[in-house]
């Protein structure tokens, strides 16, 4: 059976030479010192035994881009998930079931404080000492948007200054880990220990390999777990932990978009808004949520006995930074999961609508204006986003009144001074006349204009949404599931509802907002509830092969000790949008090309599409290395010279064995010299190319 291996960069200690992405046929002929032995064309199960939980308890941690949170549960009493406590400070009228994600570190770079807490300090400092002060806010989005993400890469403060990532990332789940902890503590009846408790983080479907590695980097930076043991720390999909929640959930406990009239914006006697059976459960709910504890089904709700075997549905998390798409078949009676495609989305999150306001401000007031402002009152500047945010929660269709939005008192002073006119008379020069200024001190933006900030993002979701239900492999789909705390936003449903309320039925669940992080704790009770995934791209290691006149290009051919190979060949181990079951393994044994080698360096490529033969084909890059170093063979009884079969490579004619293991949400790698039974205990490391 593979060991299961988890991402070590520590213990990989790779040539800096090798570490770079071949860039010409002459380069990759060094990356490829390995040539196949018997490659074996589809992965095969591999039968692991079902194990019982060796966890006490599981934490998951819900890491959002704009709110973030966790919760737990006791495997002994695994019905119930215990959500953390509710947070002081917050927003009049917002419920403040997670924190919002944003940081605070003192000007010497210590962590100093985290959430509504970290926000509160921040607004309170005098503005001429803030500047000097670290804030960070809805920072998980750059991990998301940097192609060359690395444990060097930086994100920016809000004054400027910037730091590594990776230690932001650390102060935050150490924060989350210290809290977790005491309440776990005190929930318990015994003395748990370090290695009892497992830990899970949620993370985008549609993010790369690099982002999850990074995310368990920093869970080891910040003493989650210790690298020693990997397997205490899983990583989890955002949708896919929501479809896990979603199995559980009974008729009362959602809302049913397809059972709503598509009026404009009214029920059919045009009283209330469509919405308003959404919120007042919500409140209903909030109202009785004392203990903050949570009872699942011990089986799948009663949602499901509509469901026939084969039925598919899609869930889509609107979050604050991405969307998410995932689609999933229900396999009865067991109640396991099946993906049928793989995850896709983009950042179309709730972010999006922020970042249309900061737009409609610089085309107010001049982007300069707006970008000194942000410089020189940073605090003043997170006011604004702060008073933006709760208005935006409040954006309904068919809304008559204008939404009212408060300026600091420092914007109107500093845009006074700085370009020497009022707030009111900037407003009437930019001939925008969907925004009004408001005597007392407020933009009040109509409808038209709540409708132009929210249109581009929930146009990307709508269409992203109808293109992939067009697909073969989904089309047929009964549920639309909507979760994420975007998923909240009437503007957002009922945009969804008209498209698509006559495809299929549209459910929300009450709780929305906490669905990822419910279904990331049954995820930690039972990782293998997701039994069949899709693999997201194309998946092989270079090699070098025998050379084919004729079949080979003569630019591949390499000549090396006499012998003629094709360099750069992919021997490809998985495909884009494979099917690859929970335990699957793709094996292949490959021997040193050269007698005598001490030395086996075995780099994994990837690529977006499947139509690829060599790894200097457009699109292929290289994503990982694996060393493994060969011990002095022992001689063997009776060896002579020849007895190494095919190729005559005689006695030191050696298997080096390589599996790979896709059907988890991270890759698992491990490569064993058969000769000598040693493996390398390694993953593929994402994060040094």
């Amino acid at each position: 059976m593979a060991d299961v291996v988890q991402p070590d960069p520590n213990s990989l200690q790779i040539p800096s030479d090798n570490l770079s992405a071949p860039s010409s046929p002459a380069t990759a002929r060094n990356d490829c010192s390995i040539t196949p032995l018997t490659p074996s064309p589809s992965p095969r199960v591999e039968v692991r035994p079902r194990m019982a939980c060796p966890f006490s308890v599981v934490v998951a941690i819900d890491f959002g881009t704009t709110s973030s949170g966790y919760a737990f549960s006791f495997t002994q009493d695994s019905e119930a998930i215990h959500m953390m406590k509710r947070w002081e400070g917050g927003d009049p009228g917002v419920a403040n079931q997670k924190s919002p994600t944003c940081l605070l570190l003192t000007p010497e770079l210590r962590f100093h404080s985290f959430g509504f807490a970290a926000r509160d300090f921040y607004h309170d400092l005098d503005p001429e000492e803030a500047r000097h002060w670290l804030y960070f806010d809805k920072f998980k989005m750059k991990i998301h948007s940097t192609s060359d993400l690395t444990m060097e890469t930086e994100l920016e403060a809000v004054n400027g200054r910037r730091v590594r990532a990776i230690e932001v990332f650390a102060h935050a789940l150490h924060f989350f880990r210290e809290h977790a902890l005491k309440e776990v503590k005190d929930q318990s009846s015994s003395v748990l220990e370090g290695e009892e408790i497992r830990w899970v983080i949620t993370v985008p479907a549609v993010w790369r390999q690099p982002a999850k590695q990074f995310m368990r980097e920093a869970a080891y930076l910040a003493g989650l777990v210790s690298r020693d043991c990997p397997e205490q720390l899983l990583i989890a999909l955002e949708p896919e932990a929501a479809s896990i929640y979603c199995r559980k959930l009974r008729l009362h406990q959602v809302l049913d978009l397809s059972l709503q009239p598509i009026t404009n914006g009214l029920d059919l006697d045009g009283s209330r808004p469509f919405d308003s059976s959404f919120r007042q459960a919500r409140e209903q709910l909030r109202r009785s949520r004392h203990s903050r504890t949570f009872l699942v089904e011990s089986g799948t709700g009663e949602l499901w006995s509509e469901l026939q075997t084969g039925d598919r549905y899609i869930v889509a998390d609107c979050g604050g930074g991405t969307v998410d798409l995932t689609v999933h078949q229900i396999e009865q009676p067991q109640g396991t999961l099946k993906e049928l495609y793989k995850a896709s989305g983009g950042p179309y999150g709730a972010v999006g609508v922020d970042l249309a306001f900061e737009a409609m401000l610089c085309q107010i007031f001049g982007e300069d204006f707006i970008q000194s402002f942000k410089a020189k009152r940073p605090a003043a500047w997170v006011d604004l986003t702060i008073a933006f945010e709760a208005r935006k929660r409040t954006a309904a269709p068919g809304r008559a009144n204008a939404l009212n939005i408060s300026l600091p008192f420092s914007f109107i002073d500093y845009y006074k001074r700085h370009r020497g006119q009022s707030v009111e008379a900037a407003l009437r020069r930019s001939n925008m006349n969907i925004v009004k200024w408001s005597s007392q001190g407020m933009l009040r933006l109509t409808q038209e204009a709540m409708n132009e900030l929210f249109q581009p993002t929930i146009i990307n979701i709508v269409k992203h949404i109808e293109e992939l239900m067009a697909k073969p492999e989904v089309r047929g789909v009964r549920f639309l599931f909507l979760v994420g705390g975007f998923a909240e936003s009437p503007m957002l449903q009922k945009a969804v509802q008209r498209a698509l309320g006559r495809t299929c039925r549209i459910i929300i669940p009450h709780d929305v907002g906490l669905t990822i992080l419910k279904g990331a704790v049954l995820f930690g009770l039972d990782p293998t509830v997701v039994r069949v995934r899709r693999c997201p791209l194309t998946y092989g290691v270079g090699v070098l092969n025998r050379f084919v006149e004729g079949r080979h290009p003569r630019d591949k051919l390499l000549i090396k000790e006499g012998r003629e190979w094709c360099t750069d060949i992919l021997d490809r181990f998985v495909s884009v949008d494979q099917s690859v079951a929970l335990g699957e393994v793709v094996r292949r044994s490959y021997t040193p090309a050269r007698m005598g080698q001490r030395k086996i360096i075995i780099n994994i490529y990837c690529s977006a599409t499947d139509d690829v033969t060599y790894i200097s084909d457009p699109g292929v890059r290289k994503c990982g290395t694996i060393t493994l170093d060969l011990p002095e063979p022992l001689p063997l009884p009776g060896a002579v010279g020849g007895a190494g079969g095919a190729g005559g490579a005689g006695p030191e004619r050696r298997e080096i064995r390589a599996t790979m293991q896709f059907g988890d949400t991270e890759i698992k790698v491990t490569a064993v010299d058969v000769m000598s039974n040693r493996s390398v205990r390694a993953s593929i490391d994402f994060l040094s190319n």
